[in-house]
């Protein structure tokens, strides 16, 4: 299935930049809806993770294309993300439907992560005695 993913193109330590990138964001996207959503009504915290995913299905590309120039020298310096998507749009990689890559895939694991993250209860302090 991902066969003809850009990712194997890469050198070995190319592809573990970016797995290092795409963990870095995938945790501080998850850490930013925790923080933000957790003590809010239940539809905020709906409404609030799908909006953090649309913005990260939004502005990513250009933290990736950045990664990509580090590695390859001869890559323009350019503006790769496009005016605002239409909300609805980002609904399909959390449906897993378009795209058959490692990254379309990737969001879609993110989107839902960041819809379940600020439900769970995590306990501050270690268990009491």
């Amino acid at each position: 299935m991902y066969r003809q993913d850009s990712f194997f193109d890469l050198s070995g330590w190319g592809q573990v930049g970016l797995a290092c990138l795409s963990l870095f964001l995938f945790l501080s996207m998850l850490l930013a809806a925790r923080l933000l959503l957790r003590k809010r009504a239940v539809w905020v915290r709906i409404l609030g993770a799908l909006a953090l995913f649309w913005l990260f299905v939004w502005l990513s590309p250009q933290v990736y294309y950045m990664y990509y120039r580090t590695i390859i020298p001869d890559l323009p310096l350019q503006w790769v993300i496009k005016p605002p998507r239409f909300p609805g749009n980002g609904l399909g990689y959390l449906f897993f439907q378009g795209r058959q890559n490692l990254s379309a895939h990737g969001q879609g694991v993110l989107g839902w992560c960041l819809i379940l993250v600020p439900f769970l209860r995590w306990p501050l302090r270690g268990p009491s005695r």
